[in-house]
């Protein structure tokens, strides 16, 4: 698959979805998706717009999707990782903060994605990167932050109580923090190099993260679990699987570790 036709998808999606935040709340949840989560018009209406733009691809694909779960496209391909929109919570809120990630993996691992497409659907930022080529934030070519300080360390915090106790000793070393609330662009935003760190104690699901795996690595940054573990050899689904720690290199990554485990 070429990343022309997930740029294409994502102007369908900038065309509909926008406008939808002007009503924040007007519908309530359709049901619960395929991943746990409730479904809200919006999740729905990205996610048609994307398996749409995948069918007239005319690739062999194979889809998992927070919503629709698993479909496959002419006998089923290579999988494609849907979050139809990334920040439900901002976007049922009218919070203008969410995005649609989309990644290709040739495999069933982390590891074998090979394409990444984040779209942030309040002021059309694109984000790709393709495995080995580079990543890319509207055309131009990206990289994270090179030097070791904590410019802004973004969290993700699903249980408050329990999520950041864990991480203030990381936190309280930065200079800025922010819970932003749609780790998809967390992600792409670190490797544009506007952020330093992103940490989320709690699981996460692969269609989650693994957009933002591939752009964070072709950007220059580190990507692992947040006791330092691997995430490349995590399968491809629904389930939640990995609590995350993703930093701008190597040096910063080292730091924010020893703060995570420190008793």
């Amino acid at each position: 698959m070429k990343i022309e036709v997930l740029r294409n998808i994502g102007k369908g999606l900038l065309k509909e979805i926008p406008a939808m935040r002007l009503k924040p709340y007007s519908q309530g949840a359709l049901g619960v998706g395929a991943a746990g989560d409730k479904t809200f018009p919006v999740d729905k209406k990205a996610e048609e717009i994307i398996i749409s733009g995948l069918e007239s691809s005319g690739d062999a694909l194979t889809i998992v999707s927070e919503e629709y779960g698993f479909k496959d496209i002419k006998g089923g391909g290579k999988k494609v990782l849907i979050d139809p929109i990334d920040g439900s919570k901002n976007a049922i809120s009218g919070i203008p903060f969410y995005c649609t990630s989309i990644a290709v993996a040739d495999g069933d691992t982390v590891g074998d994605v090979e394409l990444a497409y984040v779209v942030n659907l309040i002021n059309g930022d694109e984000f790709w990167a393709e495995k080995d080529k580079g990543a890319f934030l509207n055309g131009e070519g990206i990289f994270t932050q090179e030097n070791d300080k904590f410019y802004i360390i973004a969290y993700e915090a699903q249980s408050p109580h329990k999520d950041i106790p864990q991480i203030i000793p990381l936190l309280v070393e930065s200079r800025k923090t922010r819970c932003l609330g749609a780790t998809a662009l967390d992600l792409a935003y670190l490797a544009y190099g506007a952020i330093s760190i992103f940490v989320n104690p709690s699981p996460s699901r692969s269609f989650d993260f693994a957009g933002g795996w591939l752009l964070v690595r072709e950007a220059g940054g580190i990507f692992t679990e947040i006791n330092g573990n691997p995430v490349e050899d995590i399968e491809i689904g629904l389930k939640k699987t990995a609590p995350l720690l993703v930093s701008g290199n190597e040096n910063l990554h080292k730091k924010a570790l020893r703060l995570l485990t420190r008793r």
